[in-house]
C-alpha cells in the first residue's frame, strides 16, 4: 500500500513538472531587461522581456515581440536553452505514458508486479533526465542574458521552469527509489511469525518447511518372498516346541 502511494505521488509530481516545463518552453517571459527602474522603463517603453524564441517590448497597452530567427547569429546560451527545453518536453511524453501504465490501478493483460516496477523505474529515470535538462536551461539562460544586457528581474516563464524542474526531480527520485524490480519469488515473506522462501527462491528454512522427510516403513531384505519364508519357519518352530512339551 505504501509503495503504491509513493508511485502515485511520483506520477503526479512528474506530470505537473512536465506541464510546467512545457509552459516555460512555449513562452518568452524568462527575464525582464531594463537599465532603469521598472516604472521609468515602462514609461519610456524600454522595458523588455527576453526568452529563447523572441525579444519582447512591454509598455502600457502594448506587448510586441520579435522572433529570433537568425539561428547562426544567436549566442550559445540561447541555442543551448532551446535544445535542452525541447528535449525535456519530448522526453516528458513517454515518461508520463510509461508511468501511467505502471500504476497499480491499471492492468495490461496479466502483467506481473515486477514488470510494473520496471516501468516505474524507467519512467523515473526519464523524469530525472527532464529535470537535468530544465535545470541547466533555467540556470544558464539568466546568467547569459545578464552578461549580454542589464538584467532587472526574472519572468514567470523562468519561475515555471524552476517549479517544473523541482517537481520532475522529486517525482523521478521517488519513483526510482520506491520501486523494486526484483521478482516476488526471490524475496522472503512472513506468515505465522516465520520467515521463509518460496520454492523458486529457496532459502534457509525451505528444507524444513517445504521438504519434510517422510518416515518409511522398514522393509525386510529379500522382499515379499523372504517374509513368507520367515513366517513358515516361525510356525514350524512353534509346532516342534508343542511336540516337545507333550
Amino acid at each position: 500500500m505504501a509503495n503504491s502511494c509513493l508511485q502515485l505521488s511520483g506520477f503526479l509530481l512528474g506530470s505537473l513538472g512536465w506541464v510546467s516545463i512545457l509552459i516555460a518552453t512555449a513562452t518568452n517571459d524568462w527575464v525582464l531587461l531594463c537599465k532603469y527602474s521598472f516604472n521609468t522603463c515602462k514609461k519610456m517603453d524600454e522595458l523588455g522581456a527576453k526568452g529563447p524564441w523572441a525579444d519582447c517590448v512591454i509598455s502600457t497597452g502594448l506587448y510586441h515581440c520579435v522572433s529570433l530567427t537568425q539561428i547562426l547569429e544567436l549566442p550559445a546560451y540561447i541555442q543551448t536553452t532551446r535544445a535542452l527545453m525541447v528535449t525535456a518536453s519530448i522526453l516528458g511524453l513517454p515518461a508520463v505514458g510509461i508511468l501511467l501504465m505502471s500504476m497499480p490501478c491499471i492492468n495490461l493483460g496479466n502483467d506481473p508486479q515486477s514488470t510494473k516496477n520496471k516501468r516505474a523505474i524507467l519512467g523515473g529515470v526519464l523524469l530525472l533526465l527532464v529535470a537535468i535538462c530544465g535545470l541547466v536551461s533555467t540556470i544558464w539562460f539568466p546568467i547569459g542574458a545578464h552578461q549580454e544586457q542589464a538584467l532587472m528581474s526574472f519572468g514567470f516563464s523562468l519561475y515555471a521552469g524552476w517549479v517544473g524542474t523541482v517537481f520532475c526531480l522529486l517525482g523521478g527520485s521517488i519513483l526510482t527509489c520506491s520501486s523494486d524490480s526484483s521478482p516476488p519469488s526471490a524475496r522472503p515473506y512472513q506468515e505465522n511469525n516465520h520467515f521463509y522462501y518460496s520454492k523458486q527462491g529457496g532459502g534457509p528454512n525451505a528444507g524444513r518447511l517445504h521438504h519434510q522427510p517422510r518416515q518409511e516403513r522398514p522393509r525386510l531384505r529379500g522382499g515379499r518372498r523372504t517374509e513368507i519364508q520367515l513366517r513358515r519357519r516361525h510356525a514350524h518352530s512353534s509346532r516342534l516346541n508343542e511336540l516337545t512339551v507333550y
